[in-house]
């Protein structure tokens, strides 16, 4: 009767234990499954971009301000043989991270090899309150691989750098 006893006594304890245990290994199955998953998403979002923008034919445009710079940058707005690819309104951390160095990808698109008209327009504000609108015109030069152009930008000027 006496083990009878103890041998109720000590089943909850024991149960309880395996109940734990059996926890512990499903948190860290799904810790696993978690972890495969986004590196299976990450896999797909590299060969969608491949497949909608194969370097043949891919152009990136990125945005950046020439250091020092401290007017206010209220937009950018991109044209690429007469057609709007891009515009884009600046929020107040977006402009401080652009002011720390940072640079922004505001497109990413295809298009042929050759020669092709850029247009880029930039709405802000200066240091003393007076709006500016400036817009310049360029020529890209599409070569065979992808193909980088970043805008840089100030209060008088949008430059282009190519790589």
């Amino acid at each position: 009767m006496l083990t009878v006893s103890i041998l109720l006594l000590t089943l909850p304890a024991t149960a309880e234990d395996v109940s734990r245990e059996q926890m512990k290994g499903l948190d860290e199955q799904i810790q696993e499954i978690k972890s495969d998953v986004l590196g299976i998403a990450t896999e797909l979002d590299q060969l969608e971009e491949k497949l909608l923008y194969p370097s043949d034919t891919q152009v990136s445009v990125f945005v950046s301000l020439a250091e020092g710079e401290a007017f206010r940058l209220d937009s950018v707005e991109v044209e690429i043989d007469g057609k709007p690819v891009a515009r884009h309104l600046y929020s107040f951390r977006e402009l401080e991270a652009l002011r720390k160095g940072g640079v922004q990808r505001i497109h990413t698109g295809n298009i042929r090899t050759g020669g092709h008209a850029m247009e880029v327009t930039l709405l802000g504000t200066s240091e003393a309150g007076g709006d500016i609108r400036k817009t310049e015109s360029f020529t890209i030069e599409k070569g065979i691989g992808p193909e980088i152009v970043e805008i840089l930008l100030t209060h008088n000027d949008i430059s282009l750098k190519e790589g």
